[in-house]
């Protein structure tokens, strides 16, 4: 949920846990867009007047990266104007505040059962397409079938191309905030992905950052 009203943010947040929900409670756009860029959620509450980034710029940014996680956008905004620029922005729905209770978890319920009707087939960067359904890596006119955190580690790096990303970071979106796995766990499958990369011989590769984490460059052809 991204929210600037804290008490507001935190008593929602009560709700949907009384409802066996697990929330993140997050108060800017910028930050709740790198949240909610992990892909591991099954709904993003989304306001609208937000510090940094407002929430349309949140959502348009999401869907350009091919996050389908569904949107509910939360706003005091009633005006039809708003609503269609929040939908055709890329959200799922639309609830003004105030609301009724029952109306927020209906909503909730149903965008649940509406996750992934939105789909984007594949993700690129250089050389690589990796196909979201199969979790085959492509390049050229060879592919290989990676293992689910190989795909959801290469999944993190294609929707952040040449952006560092932390191990933190990587811990958390693969193997979740509660995994007790450790740098070495990302350290041993950075290597595997690097192996298939060059066994495809592609030119996209994971650059270590020292005390930063990885990013995915695209080496100059020769």
């Amino acid at each position: 949920m991204v929210e600037d009203d804290v008490r507001l943010a935190q008593a929602i947040g009560h709700i949907l846990e009384g409802q066996q929900y697990h929330v993140d409670l997050v108060h800017d756009g910028a930050e709740g867009l790198t949240w909610a860029e992990s892909g591991i959620y099954d709904v993003i509450v989304l306001d609208v007047m937000l510090p940094h980034m407002d929430g349309f710029q949140v959502v348009r940014e999401l869907r350009r990266k091919k996050v389908a996680t569904p949107v509910l956008m939360l706003t005091a905004r009633d005006a039809t104007r708003d609503k269609v620029t929040g939908l055709d922005s890329g959200a799922d729905d639309y609830l003004t505040k105030p609301f009724e209770t029952a109306e927020f978890l209906a909503r909730i319920r149903s965008l649940t059962r509406r996750q992934g009707e939105v789909q984007f087939e594949e993700l690129g960067f250089g050389d690589l397409t990796l196909d979201l359904e199969s979790c085959d890596l492509s390049c050229g006119g060879q592919s290989i079938h990676l293992s689910y955190k190989e795909f959801s580690l290469l999944k993190v790096f294609l929707t952040n191309p040449q952006q560092a990303v932390s191990k933190e970071t990587l811990i958390t979106k693969v193997w979740g905030y509660d995994s007790s796995a450790e740098d070495n766990n990302v350290e041993a499958y950075i290597s595997f992905l690097r192996k298939k990369l060059n066994f495809l011989n592609s030119r996209v590769k994971i650059v270590t950052l020292r005390q930063i984490g990885y990013k995915l460059d695209e080496a100059a052809e020769a």
